[in-house]
C-alpha cells in the first residue's frame, strides 16, 4: 500500500519575500546539523512531553507552528495515527528534511508549507491542535501578537493550542518585573540548538507568564502553565490553552463556529 504523500508548498508572498525570520540553527548553513544536535540534546523527550501534553487523538487535524526540520511532527505522528498534519516553517530547506521523515510515519496526507506565523495556511475553525515546540522565542512580539489572533482563528471550538517554549526568566533579568515586556527587543540568545552568542532571540517576552497573556489577550481561553522541565542549561515551559466552546465567545475569528 502506498505511502501518503507529504506536500510542499510556498504561502510566501511577493510583499513577505524580505521578511527576516532566524534559523533554528541561527544561520541557515548550519541547519543540516540541527537534527545531530538535537539528538544530542536530548531534545526528543521535549518533543514526546509536549504531544502528550497536547492529547492528540488519531484521525484529528494539527497544525504545527515552526515545525523546522519535523521532529515534533514525527512525534505526533508516532503517538496518534490516521492525523492530519500540517506544518508551517520559514526556512524551506528545513521542510526539505521534514518531508522523508513525515512520509516515512504518515498514515494521512501531511502538508508542508513554507511561511510566517503572522498567516497560518489553514481555513478557520479547521484544527484539533495547533502545537508548537522551541519556535515561539524566535519571534518578534508584535508577530507573536498576531500569531495567537491567527491560533484563534483556525482553532475548532474546544480545540487546543500547546506551546512549548523558553521560560524567559534569565532574559528578564530572572523575575525582575516584567522587563523586556512589549518592548519587542531582541536579547542575546544561549538556548536552543546552535543559538550562539551573536543569535538573536525574542524568550524575554516569556517571562512572568508571557505565553498565558498573549494568548489570552487573543481570546484563547483557561490559559496556563502545565509544568516546567530543565532543558539546555534552562527551563521551558509547557503553556496550553483552547478556543472557547460557545459560539456566544468572541475570539476575533471570521468563521462561524
Amino acid at each position: 500500500m502506498p505511502r501518503p504523500t507529504v506536500r510542499l508548498l510556498d504561502d510566501v508572498r511577493p510583499d513577505e519575500t524580505d521578511h527576516e525570520f532566524l534559523p533554528g540553527m541561527s544561520r541557515g548553513w548550519l541547519m543540516p546539523w540541527y537534527d545531530v544536535v538535537a539528538r544530542f540534546r536530548r531534545l526528543g523527550r521535549l518533543y514526546r512531553r509536549t504531544v502528550e501534553v497536547a492529547g492528540v487523538g488519531a484521525g484529528q487535524h494539527v497544525l504545527d507552528v515552526g515545525c523546522g526540520t519535523g521532529n515534533l511532527g514525527v512525534q505526533v505522528l508516532r503517538t496518534a495515527p490516521g492525523v492530519v498534519l500540517t506544518g508551517l516553517d520559514p526556512d524551506g530547506d528545513s521542510l526539505r528534511r521534514a518531508a522523508p521523515k513525515l512520509r516515512r510515519r504518515a498514515t494521512a496526507p501531511v502538508t508542508l508549507v513554507r511561511g510566517f506565523a503572522h498567516r497560518l495556511p489553514v481555513p478557520d475553525a479547521s484544527q484539533d491542535h495547533v502545537v508548537s515546540s522551541l519556535a515561539l522565542h524566535h519571534v518578534p512580539l508584535a508577530e507573536k501578537e498576531l500569531l495567537a489572533r491567527e491560533l484563534a482563528r483556525v482553532l475548532r471550538p474546544g480545540g487546543l493550542v500547546t506551546v512549548a517554549d523558553f521560560a524567559g526568566d534569565h532574559a528578564a533579568g530572572h523575575g525582575h518585573g516584567s522587563a523586556g515586556h512589549g518592548s519587542g527587543h531582541h536579547r542575546p540568545g544561549r538556548h536552543q540548538p546552535g543559538h550562539g552568542p551573536g543569535s538573536r532571540t525574542h524568550d524575554a517576552d516569556n517571562a512572568d507568564g508571557g505565553i498565558e497573556r498573549l494568548l489570552t489577550a487573543a481570546g484563547l481561553v483557561d490559559a496556563r502553565a502545565v509544568e516546567r522541565m530543565p532543558l539546555l542549561g534552562d527551563q521551558v515551559v509547557l503553556v496550553q490553552a483552547r478556543r472557547p466552546s460557545s459560539p456566544a465567545v468572541d475570539v476575533g475569528v471570521t468563521g462561524t463556529d
